[in-house]
């Protein structure tokens, strides 16, 4: 499976756990770190932990992809999944504004999420 179809089905996967505004970014050749960063929100601490263990789950189950790290679970304000050549960010959209991720990576080409753009973005 292309490193491209795997970030999407992370982006499903999130989609499942009813996450909103979802951006996949293309870094390679812009960060030495990762290929792809998936950025998704969820609206409370119990959402996000909720996503990004529907991510965790699903990528070990159907792509056989484990997380070579997870951070920020127990807090569920911001959660990352590190699954090596793609990186998925889980926020609360005020943690999410804050650090300002897609501001950081505004070079990188945005691959269209099937679905992402019917689904409505959080009300700050």
């Amino acid at each position: 499976m292309k490193t491209v179809d795997k970030a999407l089905r992370c982006a499903d996967f999130a989609l499942d756990k009813k996450a909103s505004n979802l951006k996949l970014l293309k870094v390679a050749g812009l960060s030495s770190l990762t290929d792809y960063i998936l950025i998704a929100s969820g609206r409370s601490d119990r959402q996000v932990q909720a996503i990004a263990e529907g991510i965790r789950l699903g990528m070990k189950e159907q792509c056989a992809s484990a997380s070579l790290a997870v951070e920020g679970m127990n807090e569920g304000r911001w959660v990352l999944l590190d699954f090596g050549d793609i990186m998925v960010h889980v926020f609360q959209q005020p943690v999410r504004e804050f650090y300002d991720l897609e501001g950081l990576w505004n070079d990188a080409p945005e691959i269209p999420v099937p679905e992402a753009e019917s689904t409505p973005a959080l009300q700050a």
